[in-house]
């Protein structure tokens, strides 16, 4: 599903050059749930808009679902982007001047669905995530527990194969956050691969894997939610930092 070898990126500033990925090498399987943990620039947001295709890296190679990515035209990575891919954000990326209904309809509106048709999905999807009641409310009405699984639905509507969600907890308290969790895994149990960046370690853990980077390496990959070990290497991390 997601293949990444020697991946390199760099970013220019000013005269000189701040090397973020540094060689990452990575392997991740259809139906996998992934988390990608790290402090403040150890590239786990540069990491996660490369697998996702809204940035493109310098070196190294990386394929998804058999596409190599690298020196893909607009046209070629917005199609696969469309057939794969689905995303979340921290800020929910919501517009304001349209309701619940219209936000999870958007990315039929881009695929050219008409309006009756697109607004019968977008309920079911908000049926499907509890939200029915709230369908034409405006995001400033709703919760940030709301908000996200609004953004989920819509990342679902488009009946993608990933999820790639960048810090999906990060705005909510500790009980929404461990709801939204809870529909990440539903999402997961039927198929859909979903890779997660987050700062948490508790959510982390809540995943199947969990990929630490450090200074754009991979420091360990966590399998199999082994909670007490990850515990354990966190708090070892933090000591070291």
């Amino acid at each position: 599903m997601i293949s990444l070898n020697n991946v390199h990126k760099s970013y220019a500033t000013g005269s000189n050059s701040l090397h973020v990925l540094k060689g990452i090498d990575l392997e991740i399987k259809q139906g996998e749930f992934v988390s990608i943990m790290g402090s403040s620039g150890s590239g786990k947001s540069t990491l996660l808009n490369i697998l996702g295709i809204l940035d493109n890296y310098d070196d190294g190679s990386y394929y998804l679902n058999g596409n190599l990515v690298k020196n893909m035209s607009e046209k070629h990575a917005a199609k696969l982007r469309n057939e794969l891919v689905g995303f979340v954000f921290q800020s929910f990326n919501l517009i304001s001047f349209k309701n619940a209904m219209e936000n999870v309809a958007l990315p039929l509106y881009y695929q050219g669905v008409n309006r009756k048709k697109r607004n019968k999905i977008a309920l079911e999807y908000l049926d499907k995530l509890g939200l029915l009641p709230w369908a034409e409310h405006m995001p400033n009405e709703l919760s940030g527990g709301q908000k996200q699984r609004v953004a989920i639905a819509r990342s679902l509507i488009s009946q993608p194969k990933i999820i790639f969600a960048d810090e999906p907890t990060g705005a909510l308290d500790t009980s929404t956050s461990y709801e939204v969790m809870e529909i990440l895994k539903d999402i997961n149990n039927e198929g859909i691969t979903v890779i997660l960046v987050t700062h948490e370690h508790d959510i982390a853990a809540m995943t199947q894997k969990i990929i630490r980077l450090k200074d754009g390496k991979i420091a360990e990959i966590i399998k199999n939610g082994d909670l007490k070990h990850f515990q354990e290497q966190y708090t070892k991390a933090l000591e070291t930092a």
